[in-house]
């Protein structure tokens, strides 16, 4: 009977040592000084929570902490402990933290005229680098790398400066514009096309800032973060299915502008102030979503064939 207990024993440290080890609790005083710096900030975030909910184009601010809450959660695997905190990144994020909202401070008391989108942007700016700051001070180097996708997705929560959304709505504006004209001529519309504006038969169209489509360009680029994230291996695979989307959002609301222009032309000017020109963003960014999957399907076989494929001969 000795044996056969000895032998249980020996199978039961198996099966025991063949099971993943628990993942590494995080230290209780990273929960501490985030619940403090959430009560140092908690006036800027509430300000920021209202403006996003009020915003069409910072509507996926609340939802950005929540998704990289969710994208953490499936990394708990790979939390492996074992290792030392990272102090000298960690210390880098908090002095750009400190840099970031002393440079605040400044503006206010010097009497700088700041848009609420710039107080808001370097408030949360300077929040995620203290947040940052103390994950690396207390969370190990394995665990940091393998939620640095999480973190880094917070940086969506920051607002763009006004000087920033100015310049990318200008430069979608003149893009869509360009795509617009080139499929006005393509098709044979008459068409006169000067700084922004369209003289089509019986009605003028300009592009205007609202009509940059930026909302669901920044949309679709955070889309295309999150998908090669999940699917892809490859890093600069990663980067094509993200640059891919610049010209794709610009095709988008071009073909968005000329769909406008050829309704307004040949069926009715009062097509301006119909429901696809006021609510129709949603169509056209499904529409483009076909494009972007099937970039992203050819990415992804691209990776499954590398990943099979046997290693060269030595």
């Amino acid at each position: 009977m000795q044996p056969q207990n000895e032998s249980l024993t020996s199978v039961g440290s198996k099966i025991k040592t063949g099971l993943p080890s628990p993942w590494p609790p995080p230290s209780p005083w990273l929960g501490i000084f985030s619940l403090a710096l959430l009560a140092c900030f908690s006036r800027p975030l509430y300000q920021l929570i209202r403006f996003s909910l009020q915003s069409d184009l910072y509507s996926h601010i609340v939802l950005i902490p929540a998704v990289s809450a969710y994208l953490i959660w499936l990394k708990r695997p790979e939390f492996r402990g074992g290792s030392t905190p990272d102090r000298i990144i960690a210390g880098a994020f908090l002095s750009l933290g400190v840099l970031v909202f002393a440079g605040y401070k400044v503006a206010v008391a010097g009497s700088v005229p700041l848009a609420p989108e710039d107080s808001l942007a370097l408030l949360t700016a300077s929040f995620l680098l203290f947040f940052i700051g103390l994950c690396s001070w207390f969370v190990d180097r394995t665990t940091l790398r393998a939620i640095a996708f999480p973190l880094g997705l917070l940086v969506f929560m920051i607002p763009f400066p006004v000087v920033v959304r100015s310049a990318l709505e200008t430069f979608l504006q003149h893009g869509s514009a360009d795509v617009a004209y080139a499929f006005f001529r393509l098709t044979g519309t008459t068409v006169f096309y000067d700084n922004l504006v369209f003289r089509l038969p019986g009605i003028n169209l300009q592009v205007a800032p609202e009509c940059s489509g930026i909302h669901s360009s920044l949309a679709l680029f955070i889309t295309s973060l999150i998908a090669g994230h999940f699917f892809l291996r490859t890093p600069w695979k990663c980067t094509v299915l993200t640059l891919a989307v610049i010209p794709l959002a610009i095709l988008r609301n071009g073909f968005r502008i000329f769909t406008l222009g050829e309704l307004c032309v040949h069926i009715s000017p009062d097509m301006i102030d119909s429901y696809i020109h006021h609510h129709g963003g949603p169509i056209f960014f499904v529409l483009s979503l076909i494009p972007f999957f099937l970039l992203l399907r050819v990415l992804y076989r691209s990776d499954q064939r590398g990943k099979t494929s046997p290693p060269p001969a030595s």
